[in-house]
């Protein structure tokens, strides 16, 4: 489960550059690194980043019931 929640992680994050570079540059690196928008390869990885988008929901719903992230609980080295 670790493994699959840091791929979807890794992922939601490839997303969130992706997107910043179409706001800020009209540059779409996902569509550039694959051959364009339309092609099988960039529609698979812009539809793993939805569904790890989909997936984060589930440890963020569970900190948020817990009142406190992991990683806020271990800023400055506490554990």
């Amino acid at each position: 489960m670790r493994a699959l929640n840091l791929i979807t992680l890794l992922l939601v994050i490839v997303g969130g550059v992706n997107w910043l570079l179409v706001g800020l540059a009209n540059f779409d690196l996902v569509a550039t690194l694959f051959g364009g928008q339309d092609t099988a390869l960039a529609t698979i990885v812009y539809v793993l980043v939805g569904l790890s988008a989909l997936w984060q929901i589930v440890p963020f719903a569970k900190a948020m019931s817990v009142g406190e992230t992991r990683a806020e609980a271990n800023i400055g080295g506490h554990r």
